[in-house]
């Protein structure tokens, strides 16, 4: 999937996140901009500061990351790719600090949540929510915090120079998550085998089975389907889907066109090739799939 020097990549959060190992496998050479935001990526890229702005979309454990659906139907940048990350989470503190000094623990919302079983096995611990996995750490190693510790990646302990105190202490082994790559140019000359789209439907009986069944009768793989609330429409919904299928399928054309008679609103946000899951090393870190 590599590019080439010169290629800009926005991820959100510090260096030693999740995210910038996904940028990483999309392009091992690309110059990164780490934002505060997953706002900022969008405008990094729309404002062309970046090429490619990369976004976790969903995890195998903490499930979808509603934000950035909802930005993807606000923004107009189309998804050119995809790539998965095994993501290990470590419990990071300053060098001598012990697990029974620790008062306070933090790290992104979904960290905390695909640690879960670890957490529940501290006790006289304040579990807290920050912007960013990396960020935690950083928070930690500026402050000097000696009574709290971080849940980030092991890169983030070397980035900022923190010791881990627990090692792999996320609920599940195969904690993965799904990053998807938006861009105003093509990722890379790969066949594109799927299509995310999103599309809303008329409140009434049976419109979401029509729609479904315009892709089951044909064939069509959905590898998700993800609803989300219309803020200025109580009690309405946008529908993202993604379909494991090539934009040249006929039948693919003929499907979308079916639900485009059903739809009041679709929109395709991207067609691109779908990723091939990072292989793990000894030490749990993402490695480009050979």
């Amino acid at each position: 999937m590599a590019r080439g020097a010169g290629v800009r990549i926005a991820y959100q959060g510090e260096p030693g996140a999740f995210s910038e190992a996904a940028s990483r496998l999309v392009d091992a050479q690309a110059e990164l901009l780490p934002c505060r935001a997953f706002e900022d990526v969008f405008a990094a890229v729309n404002d062309g500061r970046a090429d490619f702005g990369v976004l976790p979309i969903e995890n195998s454990i903490g499930g979808s990351i509603h934000q950035n659906f909802d930005l993807l139907q606000q923004n107009e940048l189309p998804i050119v790719g995809e790539v998965e990350v095994p993501v290990v989470h470590q419990l990071l503190a300053l060098p001598g600090t012990r697990l029974a000094d620790i008062r306070r623990i933090y790290s992104h919302p979904q960290g905390l949540a695909q640690c879960e079983r670890f957490l529940r096995t501290l006790s006289g611990v304040e579990i807290l929510a920050s912007y960013d996995t990396a960020g935690s750490a950083k928070m930690i190693a500026d402050a000097r915090m000696g009574d709290a510790a971080a849940i980030a990646s092991k890169r983030a302990g070397e980035v900022f120079g923190l010791d881990v105190l627990r090692a792999g202490i996320q609920d599940y082994e195969h904690n993965t998550t799904r990053f998807l790559v938006i861009g105003r140019q093509p990722l890379s000359d790969a066949p594109h085998d799927k299509i995310s789209i999103v599309f809303t439907l008329p409140n009434e009986a049976g419109s979401l089975f029509k729609a479904l069944s315009a892709f089951g009768l044909r064939g069509i793989d959905l590898s998700k389907l993800e609803s989300r609330p219309m803020p200025a429409r109580k009690w309405e919904y946008l529908f993202y889907m993604d379909l494991k299928a090539s934009p040249d399928n006929p039948a693919c054309q003929r499907a979308l066109a079916h639900l485009a008679e059903i739809a009041p609103m679709l929109r395709v946000l991207g067609s691109y090739a779908s990723s091939k899951p990072a292989a793990r090393s000894p030490a749990g870190e993402a490695t480009p799939a050979g």
